[in-house]
């Protein structure tokens, strides 16, 4: 493959709600384009996108997939990102290379919520965008309802630059508004030109006086001409329409058929005429060595410099950092820097990625995105520069994983293969990440949601051929007292020669000090128990609190005094009064009102205005304490509460039903509180059940 300058490169986030027909979109501006011979269909699990054998196998993406397109004499790098929301690191890291970006609609099911949540995207990173209405070949599809709703959603910066023509209820073409003609289809994407249908006249000539209101209003000489009633030239139409596409006042809106592959060609011509290079475009990073700011701005004559914004770890493909240039031009056979790490790499190839295909180059200028093989200390985020001038850029903003399920692995000796496979997963997917929760002996996996889990589960199997079982979580509970109490321990034990002996009385009560699991002190008379014995009986509670009597959960809280006691001056200790301090522990914790205490998270939802009615009233039901209520820009809500961890689990996809997939929710540890006497109930019977079972 030829390398592309700047000037001829556009680098295209593909978004829209899982299912809106993305990946066959891509398929049809490949075959277009003679990428392929044949177009693939994602039913067939042969398309260039999804190439992962758990894609192929869910019909659905998984994996952000960067999909090189020559058209005419430009290059357009498509980041075909997946739709469904538990994947949203991936169209994360995408956004955070992309200059700009194409929403895909499907005509027949109309704007969901992943349209909605795909234009939130593009605020966020400030990108130009575009929608792109496909399955127009469907009897069911609307294009002025999918273009009404967006106009109602998003206002006047909506301008459909096409409008279908059918006949006999058959999608055959299209009116060009921008230029006012007719397109009839003959072949693909190929057409003729043709008379504008009458039934289309009344529709056309709105979306074209909308048109040329946009383009009056982009400067002052031409909004004179306009209300002088003077013709613009397509010259002035079409600068115009470019400069307000590329600053977000005006979204265009196309149309097609991805299965038919009727309207890819011009979508392309759009993308190549209307979307920023990104000699458009700025990025500046920081220099190590100096402090200074680096503005690199995709200079060619600055040193090197590149993002490391995905991370391909398989095990069919091999290993990949993909990057985007942003100064220099990056040769192969080169020596980098990586600031990050402190550490050099050395490049043997580079290559431009096409889904799986792997095109070797021999360089990327600034602008461009590529792939290098193997390199060893390189993750994503990273950024790769030189020695001479060691530059760091931010990293790309990551969501952060809530949900999260216990695992456990099927075969015994298994752990060590599931921790690097998980190793290698989470080298790919930043959104995943695994804890080893040491206190209630389980191993917790994080991500956006259970649909992710459960993928990262087959990932395990059909990769590395491990498998793991999810379970629901173990909740960190703990252990107090609630009155004063004084007991004996005695551990007495005979065995021929010496014996063992040791007494203690013991004073348990709250400390107050729910931060620390115990405070120990002794008042003790006239030496009976002698100081050397002091250091074993606080042990003996050390190891005590780590498992409490009730259900096998930390004490907390928790003021243990030495008051009195014997020894024996030949058959005690240390063993020995360590042994009757666990005695009286067990024995006083019980006797002094024990008590689980459940932990308190702070929650914040996040959802449209309508739906905050259903999101409180499910709180409540998860014994939840609505604290109040914040507006958020863009018709929102944030709900601040109080709610049990125990009751948050499994809530991702709970709220992904109640609001559609448009709520979010965060959390962080608050505090502890004594729990209901029915949720500590059931606690010690599951607690009982595990120990039964030999889980605890």
């Amino acid at each position: 493959m030829e390398t592309y300058k700047k000037g001829k490169i556009r680098n295209v986030a593909l978004l829209g709600h899982g299912g809106s027909g993305k990946t066959t979109l891509v398929e049809s501006m490949a075959y277009t384009t003679g990428i392929t011979n044949r177009q693939g269909k994602v039913e067939e699990g042969n398309t260039i996108s999804d190439y992962d054998k758990e894609e192929a196998k869910r019909l659905f993406s998984i994996s952000t997939t960067v999909v090189p397109v020559l058209w005419e004499d430009t290059k357009i790098n498509f980041l075909d990102t997946p739709g469904y929301f538990d994947f949203v690191g991936e169209v994360e890291e995408a956004l955070s290379v992309a200059d700009a970006a194409v929403i895909v609609v499907s005509g027949k099911a109309g704007v969901e919520v992943g349209t909605m949540k795909a234009w939130e995207q593009c605020e966020k990173y400030k990108l130009p965008r575009m929608f792109f209405v496909t399955d127009m070949d469907d009897d069911n599809a609307s294009f002025r309802q999918v273009v009404e709703k967006l106009q109602e959603l998003y206002g006047k910066r909506i301008a459909p630059f096409h409008a279908p023509i059918r006949e006999k209820e058959k999608f055959v073409g299209f009116v060009n508004v921008v230029k006012m003609a007719g397109r009839r289809f003959t072949k693909l994407s190929e057409y003729t030109e043709c008379e504008i249908p009458a039934y289309q006249k009344e529709y056309v000539d709105k979306y074209r006086e909308s048109l040329l209101e946009s383009v009056a209003e982009s400067s002052e000489e031409l909004m004179e001409k306009y209300f002088e009633g003077e013709e613009f030239t397509k010259e002035e139409i079409s600068n115009a329409l470019r400069d307000s596409v590329i600053d977000g006042s005006i979204v265009p809106v196309l149309m097609g058929s991805g299965l038919n592959a009727q309207g890819s060609n011009m979508l392309l011509q759009a993308i190549e005429k209307y979307f920023p290079s990104p000699e458009k475009k700025m990025v500046s990073g920081k220099n190590v060595k100096t402090g200074e700011t680096f503005e690199a701005n995709y200079e060619e004559s600055k040193p090197v410099t590149a993002r490391v914004f995905k991370t391909i770890a398989d095990p069919f493909i091999g290993k990949f950092s993909l990057i985007k240039v942003c100064s220099g031009v990056l040769k192969a056979d080169s020596a980098v820097y990586n600031a990050d790490k402190d550490t050099e790499e050395k490049l043997s190839r580079l290559y431009v990625l096409r889904g799986k295909e792997q095109i070797e180059v021999k360089e990327l200028y600034a602008g461009d995105i590529g792939a290098i093989g193997k390199l060893s200390n390189t993750a994503t985020g990273d950024t790769l520069s030189t020695k001479a001038c060691p530059v760091v850029y931010d990293r790309p903003a990551i969501s952060v994983p809530y949900a999260y399920m216990r695992y456990t692995t099927k075969a015994k000796g298994d752990d060590d293969k599931v921790s690097q496979a998980l190793a290698k997963l989470m080298e790919e997917d930043l959104t995943l990440r695994q804890v080893n929760d040491k206190e209630n002996h389980q191993s917790l996996l994080y991500g956006i949601g259970e649909q992710q889990l459960e993928v990262t589960v087959s990932k395990l199997f059909s990769r590395y051929k491990v498998e793991i079982e999810l379970k629901r979580p173990r909740v960190p509970f703990r252990e107090a007292i609630r009155k004063k109490v004084r007991v004996q321990g005695r551990y007495k034990k005979q065995s021929g020669g010496h014996g063992q002996y040791g007494d203690v009385h013991m004073e348990f009560e709250p400390s107050g000090d729910m931060e620390t699991p115990y405070i120990f002190e002794e008042k003790i008379f006239g030496g009976a128990v002698p100081k050397n014995y002091f250091p074993a009986v606080e042990k003996g509670i050390q190891e005590c609190v780590l498992r409490g009597p009730l259900a096998g959960y930390p004490v907390v809280g928790l003021k243990a005094t030495l008051v009195d006691g014997s020894y024996h001056p030949v058959d005690s200790s240390e063993m020995a009064f360590k042994m009757a301090t666990i005695q009286a522990f067990k024995q006083g914790v019980m006797d002094a009102s024990p008590v689980l205490l459940e932990p308190i998270v702070s929650f914040n939802v996040v959802a449209p205005d309508k739906f905050t009615g259903d999101i409180m009233g499910d709180l409540n039901k998860r014994r939840g304490r609505v604290l109040g209520m914040n507006p958020v820009a863009g018709g929102k809500q944030e709900i601040v509460a109080d709610i049990p961890m125990s009751e948050i689990v499994g809530y991702a996809t709970d709220l992904r039903s109640m609001t559609g997939g448009m709520g979010e929710y965060s959390y962080e540890f608050s505090r502890y509180e004594q729990a209901p006497s029915d949720v500590q109930q059931k606690v010690m019977d599951e607690a009982a059940k595990q120990a039964a079972e030999g889980e605890m």
